[in-house]
């Protein structure tokens, strides 16, 4: 058999026509394929579900490209033509979802002799089918499609605007101070004598972190907060008024019910039984800490009523550094970009099995670094992996794993590109478990993405737990022994094994309080979505005050800049339901030894390589060889 190529990508300047062009060719071989469908159905259930694997993998070839370089690309012309070719798959995958005649096919074939793959495969499109209101009247039909068709568009211009949306404030240099020395020299005074800081990561996380001014805090964190408004005000009212038609329409009670019927926690009003369970268990110890931060702060100013968002990360790294001997200026000076990058592929490689072999090939910015994966024991090719790690203008603002193909047996190979905004100089320690988690998702996706049908390709799972495997990959971010194996400082030292036991146990400062914050995140992902309040900025200030240990900062209007609301809908929770399982999987790793083989491989050949062949609980449970529980996340947040 010939080997499968990756993609080709084209030279920097073709990508608009490159762009424009494949995507028109993909929806129109998915249009062709649907027309012979239709025109002359196969006889067998199997070959049924093989030409709809062909019409799913064209059109997703389109919707990755489009989504992919709306969000990468530097020329901005590229981002529209990548918008519309989003657009355009979208609209033909809700066009065919409300086809009768292409249902009536699926919902006619005969399941018998079918393997449990391919079973589970006709049950999810026939699902699928139902959910996108194919048995619903013309009228209804109609409305429907409109209304996916506008959400599309919605939230396009609601990315766009976060995307595009960088923000600055202007300090004086010696607002500076506290800051680590790099950094002050990396910002120097402009022409009137101010020095710019943006809202972009690598600024903003230092500044939040070190900056004695407490003013100049408040005033970027604000900015932050109003990255989006009010311009995303209207367009999430939209959205969410959208969402909830959309449900009535489809015949479930709200928006959350339809969006959690296809996920692990199963049904809307378990969503919100989740958050206040976390945030009950989370209450104590978040009080504590907060009390800590606050006896803190009074030292500096007595007068403080309470401790604000502004002031959270700078106390906390002041007691960090105090009573618990971590300094994250001296932590920082192990963790240079390059030697992380390196580190990362030897860990990652080493643990799963993997080898990463650097290719040149054309990319779409020449930061982007590309490498061929394939299996250490026996050279088998993967896929191909791209990182894009630092920022730059009209880019993707967080830290995310973006799909470029998914990969189906015979016919394409997996790739997919790690998109985040780290500093090309020393990291925070903060980046480094970032990265190690967004690098969890590249790996399920090249692992998970060796599949026959393109629906369970990579991270194909319940949404509700794509987060754990990332989540749990971050514990490999605290081992001593595998930081010791790449984070060295300037003169070639390893970082101290002390300092990284210490470095956990003050890691774990905080972690009450960042359950609270979560859950407020998660609040709001799903209150909004029930409710699409008249005045967001009101409910947003209720919202924080019920669940964040941190109040409501004057001006700001947080949902208008928190772009999981257009991807994960109501359904932020997930990611702790994600780390509760994560945890749980965790403690099958000896701690002693996290490169075991059998448990590693155990991990990688039942969970990640699986892909989204069987329920998440059943992935997990065939790792575990128990069902997943509580346990191991109760006992963290209790320490």
């Amino acid at each position: 058999m010939t080997e499968l190529a990756p993609l080709t990508l084209p030279a920097a300047d073709d990508y608009l026509d490159w762009v424009s062009s494949t995507s028109e060719a993909s929806l129109e071989r998915a249009r062709t394929l649907v027309a012979d469908l239709k025109a002359d159905p196969p006889a067998s259930a199997l070959a049924t579900l093989q030409r709809w694997n062909e019409v799913v993998l064209a059109i997703g070839n389109a919707s990755a490209r489009g989504e992919l370089f709306s969000e990468v690309h530097p020329d901005s012309g590229v981002r529209d033509a990548a918008e519309k070719a989003a657009l355009a798959a979208q609209q033909l995958a809700t066009e065919l979802g409300l086809d009768t005649e292409l249902y009536a096919i699926f919902a006619a074939v005969d399941p018998a002799g079918l393997d449990p793959e391919a079973s589970r495969l006709l049950e999810k499109t026939l699902r699928d089918f139902r959910r996108s209101g194919v048995a619903a009247d013309e009228p209804t039909r109609a409305r429907v499609k409109e209304i996916r068709d506008r959400l599309t568009v919605l939230g396009q211009t609601f990315a766009r605007t976060i995307r595009e949306g960088t923000r600055s404030i202007k300090v004086r240099p010696d607002q500076l101070e506290g800051l680590p020395a790099d950094w002050v020299e990396a910002h120097p005074p402009g022409e009137d004598g101010l020095v710019t800081v943006t809202t972009d990561y690598p600024d903003a996380i230092p500044f939040r972190t070190f900056a004695h001014d407490a003013d100049a805090r408040r005033e970027l964190v604000v900015a932050q907060l109003t990255i989006g408004y009010p311009d995303n005000v209207e367009v999430l009212r939209e959205i969410f008024g959208l969402r909830a038609e959309l449900a009535t329409l489809l015949g479930y009670d709200t928006w959350p019910d339809f969006d959690a019927e296809v996920k692990m926690i199963g049904t809307g009003d378990a969503i919100g039984e989740f958050i206040d369970k976390i945030a009950d268990l989370a209450l104590e110890p978040a009080r504590r800490d907060v009390d800590i931060l606050l006896a803190r702060l009074r030292q500096d100013r007595p007068d403080a009523p309470h401790v604000e968002s502004s002031d959270s990360g700078y106390y906390a790294e002041v007691h960090r550094r105090e009573e618990l001997d971590v300094d994250a200026q001296q932590v920082r000076t192990y963790f240079d970009f390059g030697k992380v990058r390196a580190g990362l592929l030897d860990v990652t490689g080493r643990l799963f099995g993997l080898t990463y072999s650097p290719v040149d090939v054309p990319v779409w910015h020449e930061a982007v670094r590309a490498y061929d994966v394939s299996r250490t024991v026996d050279g088998a090719p993967l896929g191909r992996i791209y990182l894009d790690l630092h920022p730059r203008e009209g880019k993707f603002k967080h830290a995310a794993q973006f799909t470029l193909t998914n990969g189906v047996a015979g016919r394409q190979v997996p790739e997919g590109v790690l998109v985040c905004n780290f500093p090309t100089g020393l990291m925070e320690h903060a980046d480094v478990v970032t990265l190690f988690h967004e690098f969890g998702h590249l790996v399920h996706h090249l692992v998970g993405g060796q599949q026959a049908w393109a629906e369970f390709s990579g991270v194909a799972t319940e949404w509700d737990f794509v987060e754990a495997p990332s989540q749990m990959l971050e514990e490999w971010a605290w081992d001593p022994s595998v930081l010791g194996s790449f984070a060295t400082n300037a003169a070639g030292e390893p970082i101290p094994a002390d300092l990284v036991e210490r470095m956990r146990a003050a890691d774990d400062f905080g972690k009450g309080y960042f359950a609270r914050t979560q859950m407020f995140y998660a609040a709001l992902s799903y209150r909004l979505h029930l409710e699409n309040p008249d005045d967001l900025v009101a409910r947003t200030r209720e919202l924080q005050e019920q669940y964040s240990l941190f109040p409501y900062m004057d001006g700001t209007c947080m949902p208008t800049s928190f772009g999981h609301l257009d991807g994960y809908g109501s359904g932020y929770y997930t990611y702790m339901w994600s780390l509760v399982i994560a945890k749980d999987m965790f403690s099958a790793f000896d701690r002693a030894d996290l490169f075991a083989p059998e448990v590693a491989t155990r991990y990688r050949d039942r969970v990640l390589a699986a892909g989204g062949t069987k329920d998440a609980a059943d992935l997990v449970a065939d790792f575990l060889e128990r069902p997943y529980n509580f346990d191991a996340y109760a006992a963290w947040l209790a320490q």
